[in-house]
């Protein structure tokens, strides 16, 4: 029998985003793959999947059925690893998995940010931090995908046998590259931008976290200044509609086009000027890194991924989350000046190759390596903390 991996996470959409490349690495090894999240979508280099009860909230009861669910999966399959991923797979797998651990299974589990983080209001701190130290204790590894993380649960003396970081989920800097003028002007005919419109573009669900009135009212303070200035905002959310409201309202309605979800970003990025990010949280952000890949100078809020993946001065700007006036001073400069964009851009597309899909699976490779083996537990005592 080939040995099991068992992958965790609350929808089933968070694996076909972010980590495609580590289960098919696994099934290349020879491994069983199952996923347990829910959702009925189909998933490649699976062998199995498992549709359970768990909500994002963790006041839904449903998520007391999930915990069974995940339990009941454990004890049947025997996995050598199971590693889950986001606040309730990770609280949900491990409350779940304490007989799996005696039975010598390994529980992985990766903090894609965790919610409690310098700035974070009072609440997540009273809410998630004793949780996530309570779990810690129940954690064989625990992966950061950010310098700020990996210090906290340091100094904060997590009882995990293993604290390691990573350099996040991976970018496939095949797919998200830089092109040439030619092509520029080619994918802008496509899209009907003209080749001298100064094209920013951000990729976000619209929620309070994501912040864009940040961005509509920084274009608003400059577009006199900016007048062939377009702003390209990806996605769908509660606060679209009020978005396109304050646009309006503020005149710029005609400078910002909101393009809705897209799966074509691999396209619509290296014909852009520039990335803007105006959120108040983040892990560490594939959107930013896509927009790395392509070339593209970054004018971000300052927050721990934004300011980990954006070096003021370097490859863009990092900005305070309220300071619209500095947020529109920063893409005044970018707009004026092609030599800064395109000497940003180069520091991007240098800097981000620390973040690739090829890295990130080799990081993670000398994660696994330690549970792969029968006596992974004995194996990993060996280890205690690790920086990749």
């Amino acid at each position: 029998m080939p040995p099991k991996i068992l992958f965790v996470a609350t929808l089933d959409t968070h694996f076909r985003a972010f980590h495609l490349p580590v289960m098919r690495r696994f099934k290349e090894q020879g491994w069983e793959v199952h996923v347990a999240a829910k959702g009925d979508s189909e998933l490649p280099f699976t062998d199995q999947k498992f549709n359970i009860s768990i909500e994002r909230s963790p006041l839904r009861l449903s998520n007391i059925k999930g915990c069974r669910q995940l339990k009941l999966l454990m004890e049947r399959n025997d996995y050598r690893i199971v590693h889950c991923h986001t606040p309730m797979g990770g609280v949900l797998t491990r409350l779940a998995a304490r007989s799996a651990r005696r039975s010598g299974t390994s529980v992985l589990y990766t903090a894609h940010g965790f919610h409690f983080c310098k700035g974070a209001p009072l609440l997540n701190w009273l809410l998630y931090y004793p949780i996530e130290k309570t779990l810690a204790r129940r954690t064989d590894c625990l992966i950061t995908i950010n310098e700020e993380d990996y210090a906290l649960a340091a100094a904060r003396r997590f009882k995990v046998k293993r604290l390691v970081r990573v350099h996040g989920v991976g970018v496939n800097t095949q797919r998200f590259a830089p092109v040439g003028s030619q092509e520029r002007n080619r994918l802008r005919q496509g899209f009907r931008y003209g080749k001298h419109e100064f094209l920013l573009f951000y990729a976000a669900e619209f929620n309070g976290n994501k912040n864009h009135q940040l961005l509509i009212r920084a274009v608003a303070r400059i577009k006199d200044q900016a007048p062939t200035l377009k702003l390209l905002l990806a996605g769908d959310g509660p606060l679209l509609a009020e978005c396109q409201s304050l646009a309006a309202a503020l005149g710029v309605r005609s400078m910002i086009d909101f393009i809705g979800y897209r799966d074509d970003i691999d396209r619509l990025l290296p014909m852009c000027d520039a990335a803007v990010a105006s959120s108040l949280r983040e892990g560490l952000p594939v959107n930013i890194m896509e927009a790395m890949s392509c070339a593209l100078p970054v004018v971000a809020t300052a927050n721990r991924g934004h300011s980990e993946l954006v070096k003021d001065g370097r490859n863009g700007f990092i900005v305070p989350p309220d300071d619209a006036p500095q947020f529109a001073n920063r893409l005044l400069e970018l707009y004026q000046s092609e030599e800064l964009r395109r000497r940003m851009g180069a520091m991007s597309l240098h800097d981000v190759a620390a973040y690739s899909i090829s890295q990130v699976v080799k990081e993670l490779d000398k994660v696994y390596s330690t549970y792969m083996m029968e006596d992974g537990n004995e194996a990993q005592s060996q280890h205690n903390r690790a920086y990749l």
